[in-house]
């Protein structure tokens, strides 16, 4: 067991994360991309993947000029094993071993049960579940053998609770604190911590057809405690956090940033 001495550090030194490389999947958009630029701010090297190596490459350029943190984009699909190895070996060889993995891409597909197709829950739950399963398993065992990293993944409060229409997601979502807790146990005696961020409503584009609809975004806004939709940089400390050395001790955990709504 490796055992960690920070009682040199200050609080705030315990959030740098100078020397470490992460890897964002589903970073160039939305939660993803505040959170690429957040771990960035906090001095880590960022690599983003997703399906669209043209929207990868604009994030990680945005980011490199904004922080000055070496930064680089790849193309993989996350819910197929040999492309993810593929971007393994692309990852290692170009931008390094990878410390930090945030599992955050993902997709919503919205319905009630009768109107869903077979392919619709399979889409979610191999984006959703899948995906972060297989990146981790080519990710992980080499932090593990490091004695340090990190695995973020994208939980949700339809992780705990749910609203009608959405089974295929609350599912995938559910899904997740049990892969997560899973993981953090095979690797809690290794330096290796594994949690999920549960956002509550953000304005991102998944949730774009609930923003442009007022009686819908009336009612959302109506189960928030904090009386409004999160804005997208109030995820980037969750992230940073998780990330850091300051949550060494946090591992099977969720944190939810909700506005309240999952203590109802």
């Amino acid at each position: 067991m490796k055992l960690h001495d920070h009682t040199n550090k200050t609080v705030l030194e315990l959030f740098n994360l100078s020397g470490r490389r992460a890897l964002i999947t589903g970073g160039a958009k939305g939660l993803g991309r505040v959170m690429s630029e957040a771990l960035a701010e906090a001095g880590a090297d960022v690599a983003i993947a997703s399906r669209t190596l043209s929207d990868c490459q604009a994030a990680a350029a945005e980011i490199a000029a904004a922080t000055g943190r070496h930064t680089a984009a790849f193309q993989a699909d996350m819910t197929i094993a040999a492309d993810i190895q593929r971007l393994k070996t692309e990852i290692e060889s170009s931008f390094g071993a990878i410390d930090i993995l945030l599992n955050n891409a993902g997709i919503n597909i919205r319905g009630a049960i009768q109107d869903l197709q077979e392919s619709d829950f399979d889409a979610v739950m191999d984006a959703n579940v899948k995906g972060p399963f297989l990146c981790t398993q080519a990710f992980g065992p080499a932090m593990a053998q490091r004695g340090w990293g990190r695995v973020i993944n994208l939980g949700s409060i339809m992780s705990v609770i749910s609203l009608p229409g959405r089974s295929p997601y609350a599912s995938s979502k559910a899904a997740i604190l049990g892969l997560t807790k899973t993981l953090a146990l095979e690797w809690a005696a290794q330096g290796v911590t594994v949690n999920a961020i549960c956002p509550g409503p953000f304005a991102t584009d998944m949730n774009k057809q609930l923003l442009n609809d007022p009686a819908k975004y009336k009612d959302f806004v109506s189960r928030i405690p904090a009386g409004r939709w999160g804005e997208l940089h109030e995820i980037a400390g969750a992230a940073v956090f998780l990330a850091s050395d300051a949550a060494a001790y946090i591992t099977g955990s969720a944190l939810f940033v909700d506005g309240g709504w999952t203590a109802q």
